[in-house]
């Protein structure tokens, strides 16, 4: 792959963002990504109430999205708290584009 301006990214980068993009389709992972960037360090419970899913739903939906690298995830002894990755490109993606606000508690 070249610097040059107009240079071909190759086939694997291109599945790999294809990939990657596709979590925002999804109305869930979208809903819970916007709740998560808004409000920091919620649990299961909490994302699924104000997203308005099932408690399954909310955990599915963020095992896809810690599997990109999106969101991770604290172990307060039983209680996981989530929040979004600060330097995840969906991150600049919630702010850029969408416009979505949060509060700013980076405590990594």
């Amino acid at each position: 792959m070249s610097d040059q301006p107009g240079a071909r990214i190759p086939d694997s980068d291109i599945d790999e963002w294809s990939s990657r993009f596709s979590l925002l389709s999804d109305t869930t992972r979208l809903r819970l990504l916007v709740e998560m960037h808004a409000e920091p360090d919620q649990t299961v419970t909490q994302l699924a109430a104000a997203a308005q899913i099932t408690e399954n739903a909310a955990s599915q939906s963020l095992r896809a999205l810690r599997d990109q690298g999106w969101v991770s995830a604290d172990k307060e002894g039983r209680t996981v708290r989530y929040r979004v990755v600060h330097d995840a490109i969906v991150h600049r993606i919630l702010h850029d584009i969408l416009g979505v606000e949060h509060r700013h508690t980076h405590t990594h």
